[in-house]
């Protein structure tokens, strides 16, 4: 009886919104209550994104254990809004949950809004009172009047402020603290303190809190503006974090909503996309978005896939070329087979990576993770140790001074803003990235490939247009073509056996065959020898092709043609050897021609301090002819599939961050090896899905487009972090009163607010920057 055995369940990944957080310690305390359920495999919470991302397997990890995760830590995870990105309507799912947190964000910006405006109007009254006391004293004496302002006052710290107070009240049930926590801690202090001088006057005289007939300190504009200047910050943040994830949603704007479908009698019919099925033939007419990814079948036509890949100019569509869903086009009319539907579709694909990189996690994240974890209960405990010390040894009135530079520590720390700091830039720069055909898989991909020292390049399809054609065949009599008909019948035989190999060289050689109108016979007993060449039975007769190593290695002597295999080696031609019968039967030249703009790339990122070279399995000559046309003076020759990845860890154990450019099934070891792999998106699925970067054109200029992204944007993401860590380190013992022995100035609450709200929105303003990203195909030097 056969035994059978269980496959795995695959891990899943899925993304929700989650409901509540305010700052970093929000977004530690989730990550830390998902990772531990068991089952999950990584949670990634972003603070830009107000989401959490969780790979996890399902087999033993349910939806719902997530939601009570995320509930069990004070929060709300919104599960019915989760997006996968699987299913064949993947686009159309994943749509339909961005369509959802729009709308949600919609109503937050919404109802911020109203309380800021209602917290505006009732907090400039109270201000205009403290304004009559100090430098207007013209104006009414009503806005002097406790009671008028408290009943200012109470509107605006309980209902404009009630998300504030909700926030913390939740943090508490939860025995934890959060950026609400400071703020309800420090408005509430100042408007208790207010209402108990105006109830027990009396008392707080005794304390000499108000001498010579003065009347006694009121703060309730101070506890209204600080609520007021965090709503302004927040709405202010809200509306901008809502831009870092316009990327996603011109791309969702994408796809088309339906397919014109022929029917075997060639009827068409307008059907949902998520009804096509692989091997429906779609008609598509001038000016119509291209439903899902096929193969043309009939006609001819101009395709713009700027969109997907970022390039300008449109390409030729014609018969047996591959055309890309939501891709525009242009000119005549198009029939296509779908070969991908769904998830599988290029656009879903795209959709899913950039969803999941920004909500990723970058490296550099850890610092301010570290942080975060301890920051509210520090603020806590130096906004208690600035109490003590000033009521215990500060000038009079000491507990007034002591009240308001607690509350100032309280209101001025601002762990939002390293919250913000990483995750706002990773969003806007992988949107970008997409913009520019260029994907990233995760955040670490993008910081990493900004750090790479050594460039290494795959030749055939990533240096080279990997179409190679034959250019010339000598037979072993040593005479080019001297007997047409021996030629036709040498590469008839090569040709017929080769049928059976997806190698370039292989396909350039049964296309030359076509090109002769060659008829191949069907082969027999094939056998392909990675890296070497092949061997198979074609119409009775033993046929070798590949490598003269491969020919030699057969025990046939390989030195009549070895001239001109040296000839077509110094011209940069691959020579493939042919035996038949094991008799040497002649060589085949095959050459690659570079693609367009490869020079200018590897001039580009050698000017930018980075050592490029190129890998290959050509031999040395034909390499070395190859590397100098295109300015490469590293050469990695000889090299067999098996030993890229090899090569690849032996240029890392010299101490390079190496990163590996290739687009082949062969180049999928080396690109896992490097630090970071960068795939041709013209490649393989395989190369694809083992890189942490996509260039989806296949233009090698793309890659300096990648590279001067991921500076920029860690670069924007130092800038975020140094802006956060300075502002809590410069400001908070400022609140402290740090400055009061030598200048006498004191930090007003007001003024710790307004600089507290202006440290989140120029954190996520700074981020927005990159946004103005260019990049530039036709003149690459031009990227900054």
């Amino acid at each position: 009886m056969e035994r059978m055995t269980a496959t795995p369940a695959p891990i899943e990944t899925v993304s929700f919104p989650v409901d509540g957080m305010t700052c970093a310690s929000c977004v530690n305390r989730i990550t830390r209550f998902l990772q531990q359920v068991d089952g999950v495999d990584a949670a990634h919470v972003n603070l830009a994104s107000e989401s959490a991302t969780v790979r996890f397997d399902p087999a033993r990890t349910a939806i719902g254990e997530l939601a009570a995760a995320v509930d069990a830590a004070g929060y709300v995870a919104r599960i019915e809004q989760a997006g996968s990105g699987v299913g064949p309507a993947a686009v159309e799912q994943v749509a339909a949950a961005r369509a959802d947190r729009d709308e949600a964000a919609a109503n937050h910006l919404a109802s911020l809004r109203w309380r800021l405006l209602v917290a505006t109007a009732l907090t400039i009254p109270l201000l205009a009172g403290l304004a009559r006391m100090t430098i207007a004293p013209g104006l009414p004496s009503l806005l002097s009047e406790p009671l008028f302002q408290l009943a200012l006052a109470i509107p605006v710290q309980f209902w404009a402020g009630w998300p504030i107070l909700a926030g913390a009240w939740n943090a508490l049930r939860h025995r934890t603290a959060d950026m609400d926590t400071l703020i309800a801690v420090g408005t509430l202090a100042a408007f208790g303190f207010s209402v108990a001088t105006m109830v027990v006057p009396g008392f707080f005289r005794a304390a000499g809190l108000a001498t010579g007939g003065a009347d006694l300190p009121l703060y309730f504009d101070t506890a209204a503006a600080i609520v007021t200047l965090i709503l302004l910050g927040r709405f202010l943040e809200a509306r901008a974090r809502g831009r870092t994830s316009d990327a996603i949603r011109r791309l969702i704007r994408l796809a088309p909503r339906t397919a014109r479908v022929l029917s075997p009698e060639g009827t068409e019919l307008d059907v949902p996309i998520d009804e096509l099925r692989v091997g429906d033939l779609v008609r598509v007419r001038p000016g119509e978005a291209i439903a899902v990814d096929g193969v043309v079948t009939e006609g001819v036509s101009a395709v713009d896939e700027a969109m997907i890949s970022g390039e300008s100019m449109p390409i030729l569509k014609q018969v047996d070329d591959l055309v890309i869903g939501a891709t525009l086009n242009t000119t005549g009319t198009l029939t296509f087979r779908a070969t991908r539907v769904g998830a599988d579709t290029v656009l879903a694909r795209i959709i899913r990576l950039v969803s999941e990189a920004q909500g990723s996690r970058a490296p550099i994240q850890r610092l301010a993770d570290t942080v975060t974890g301890y920051f509210v209960p520090a603020v806590l405990a130096l906004a208690t140790i600035t109490f003590v010390v000033w009521l215990m040894f500060g000038p009079q009135p000491a507990f007034n001074l002591a009240l308001l530079n607690a509350i100032g520590v309280l209101i001025i720390a601002c762990p939002c803003a390293l919250g913000l700091a990483t995750p706002t830039s990773i969003m806007v720069g992988t949107g970008k990235g997409a913009e520019a055909g260029v994907l990233f898989r995760d955040a670490e991909a993008l910081e990493r490939l900004g750090s790479v020292q050594t460039i290494v390049l795959d030749k055939t399809g990533t240096l080279t247009e990997g179409k190679p054609t034959v250019t010339g065949i000598v037979l072993a009599a040593g005479a080019e073509d001297a007997d047409a008909e021996d030629a036709d019948r040498m590469l008839r035989l090569a040709a017929a056996a080769e049928r059976g190999s997806e190698h370039p060289l292989a396909e350039a050689i049964v296309r030359e065959a076509g090109a002769r109108s060659l008829v191949l016979p069907d082969a027999s007993a094939f056998e392909a020898v990675a890296g070497a060449g092949i061997r198979a039975i074609v119409g009775g007769v033993a046929v070798l092709v590949g490598r003269p190593a491969f020919i030699e290695a057969a025990g046939i002597e390989i030195a009549p043609l070895r001239v001109a295999v040296d000839a077509f080696a110094v011209d940069g031609k691959t020579t493939v050897m042919v035996a038949l019968d094991g008799k040497l039967a002649g060589v085949i030249a095959i050459a690659d021609t570079l693609k367009g703009g490869s020079a200018e790339t590897i001039a580009e990122l050698r000017r930018r301090g980075l050592v490029v070279a190129m890998l290959t399995g050509d031999d040395r000559r034909t390499a070395e002819a190859i590397a100098r046309e295109a300015g490469i003076e590293t050469v990695l020759a000889d090299v067999r599939p098996d030993g890229k990845a090899d090569a690849i860890r032996r240029l890392r154990q010299g101490g390079s961050v190496v990163a590996m450019v290739g687009d082949g099934i062969n180049d999928a070891p080396a690109l896992a090896s490097a630090d970071i792999g960068v795939a041709m998106g013209t490649g393989s699925d395989v190369a694809m899905e083992s890189s942490g970067v996509t260039l989806m054109s296949g233009d090698l200029r793309a890659l300096v487009t990648a590279i001067a992204l991921s500076r920029a944007t860690m670069r924007n993401i130092r800038q975020n972090l140094f802006w956060a860590f300075a502002y809590n380190i410069v400001l908070i013992p400022v609140a402290m009163g740090a400055l009061f022995p030598f200048t006498g100035i004191l930090l007003d609450p007001i003024l710790a607010a307004a600089a507290m709200a202006l440290s989140s929105v120029t954190v996520v303003s700074n981020a927005l920057r990159l946004r103005g990203f260019r990049a530039m195909r036709a003149n690459p030097s031009a990227l900054s």
